[in-house]
């Protein structure tokens, strides 16, 4: 099981995405908050287990929704989740944050 760290603007962005939600229904807002939490579950028990990204990152796919978790292995047994990233943002836009 790897520990998982959060860049402070992939929290930003995981708050601004149930703001947006919460628009919408609470019941939307649970469905994505619940795929999230999903996420980034499956991410700390297996984090090799996804699709290679750019710049030596991975990624998870929500399944439901436009976002993927972009992530990091920073070291052994540990992961910094780069971006909440809606599909339709530019890709790469969050290389900056890699360490």
């Amino acid at each position: 099981m790897a520990e998982i760290e959060f860049h402070p603007r992939a929290i930003e962005e995981a708050r601004h995405a149930r703001r947006r939600y919460a628009l919408v229904s609470q019941r939307l807002t649970a469905r994505f908050m619940n795929e999230l939490d999903a996420g980034v579950a499956a991410i700390g028990a297996s984090p090799t287990q996804f699709s290679p990204h750019q710049h030596g990152t991975r990624y998870y796919r929500l399944p439901n929704f436009p976002y993927l978790l972009v992530y990091f292995e920073s070291a052994p047994n540990t992961v910094l989740l780069l971006a909440v990233m809606h599909t339709n943002r530019r890709p790469g836009y969050w290389r900056r944050r890699l360490p």
